[in-house]
């Protein structure tokens, strides 16, 4: 027994060793990848290749067969990739072959957008509850999900061993909100508010802004389509 358990730790550790050295760029693109890849199993396409997927994703050929490289062989020269077998491996490399269930705070227009959206059910994401400190909201639901009090929260995350939230508060209350997940033992934390939120080192942030992502796309608009000031 103790020799089995060196062994699955030994083959743990390899892993992680292995997702350590892969460059934060490609894991950016997998999401890319797989989402690609969902769409065309929904249409029923048996293969696609690198040019194809290149050009549904608005990737280079190249890059995508590197990026794959990383984690195997994948394709088969002259057929291209099968597309349900890169979707299981794709799922298993993110993680998203399993459920995950997510700790929403923010109850207002965008919790309520987020609570609903089923893309997040498709790769495994599942609202476990929502909190906000309105009374009028606390008791309801969002999309069948219950809005409960943030004072809450702790025990929620706590009981139900939750280690992912999204932030969807005021920008007011980013701040203060994210110190109470970092208390509940969050990990993850993706942060939809305007709001720059400080956090351990140990606690990944994502920002995911829609302003911020409209000015990314307003260069490349105006970088075509000069404006001109006077």
């Amino acid at each position: 027994m103790r020799a089995k358990h060196k062994q699955q730790k030994y083959l743990s550790t390899k892993v992680d060793a292995l997702k350590n050295k892969i460059p934060t760029g490609v894991i950016e693109r997998l999401p890319v990848y797989l989402n690609c890849l969902l769409q065309l199993d929904k249409n029923n396409v048996p293969t696609v290749s690198s040019k194809k997927l290149g050009e549904l994703t608005g990737t280079n050929p190249a890059e995508i067969r590197r990026d794959l490289t990383h984690f195997g062989s994948f394709g088969v020269k002259g057929v291209g990739y099968n597309v349900k077998y890169v979707i299981q491996k794709l799922q298993q490399i993110l993680g998203s072959d399993h459920p995950h269930r997510i700790a929403l705070f923010g109850a207002g227009n965008l919790g309520s957008a987020i609570a609903g959206y089923n893309g997040l059910k498709k790769h495994g994401f599942y609202i476990a509850a929502v909190f906000d400190v309105d009374l009028k909201k606390i008791g309801k639901t969002l999309s069948g999900v219950p809005v409960l009090d943030l004072s809450q929260a702790k025990k929620f995350i706590s009981d139900n061993k939750i280690s992912m939230a999204i932030l969807a508060v005021p920008p007011s209350a980013a701040q203060l909100v994210a110190n109470l997940l970092v208390e509940s033992g969050i990990k993850v934390i993706l942060n939809y508010t305007s709001e720059i939120i400080e956090t351990p080192p140990s606690i990944q942030v994502h920002n995911s802004d829609p302003v911020n992502e409209l000015l990314y796309t307003l260069y490349y608009l105006t970088t075509h389509q000069p404006i001109k000031l006077r």
